[in-house]
């Protein structure tokens, strides 16, 4: 089995109801959610994720 990363980088960092429904976006594919940081102050939120290639390429491009 193959396996990328993605971190895609947002820009909202502040509105908690935005930032999950992104994120549930991805969650909808065979992707594991490894990690979600928003930012408010610069308001930006990197979320990061893998798997195979081609449900990466499918949740990132839902996001």
């Amino acid at each position: 089995m193959k396996l990328i990363e993605c971190v895609p980088n947002f820009s909202e960092g502040r509105r908690k109801e935005v930032i999950e429904a992104i994120i549930d976006e991805a969650r909808k594919f065979n992707v594991k959610i490894l990690d979600d940081s928003p930012d408010a102050d610069h308001n930006r939120t990197d979320v990061t994720f893998i798997g195979e290639p081609e449900e990466v390429k499918k949740a990132a491009l839902a996001m």
